[in-house]
């Protein structure tokens, strides 16, 4: 999942690891994964120097991450810093505290932003 990281990005080094985890689901895994959250997330994510980078997570049909935007629509973009991100996957804030206080911003289904957090959390398990 090298095709994930992107120089100048801290965050794509989770963003890989959380494509290499999504990978090593079985299909069964993939499928309750797909059955909870039902969603594609698009994450923009802008770094330090103002660069902007798009990954997709989708958990409606494929079960996977791919670096760019969403072939079809996505349920809900997530636009944040590199840094937001970073800590987000480290577990700093939630993403409500993120989303509260600024630091993430949505455009879509902002309930299924809620389910984020759980999707990250158990991809970090996988790893």
């Amino acid at each position: 999942m090298s095709d994930l990281k992107v120089d100048g990005f801290k965050s794509s080094e989770f963003i890989a690891a959380l494509g290499t985890a999504f990978a090593a689901y079985s299909e069964d895994e993939k499928k309750a994964q797909i059955k909870k959250t039902n969603g594609i997330f698009e994450l923009a994510v802008t770094n330090e120097a103002g660069q902007k980078e798009t990954w997709t997570i989708d958990l409606k049909k494929q079960g996977a991450v791919t670096k760019g935007p969403s072939p079809t629509k996505p349920d809900i973009v997530i636009t944040l810093s590199d840094e937001t991100l970073s800590d987000l996957a480290n577990g700093k804030p939630s993403g409500q505290k993120a989303f509260m206080s600024g630091k993430l911003k949505t455009k879509g289904n902002i309930m299924l932003a809620t389910k984020l957090d759980g999707v990250l959390k158990g991809a970090k398990a996988k790893l």
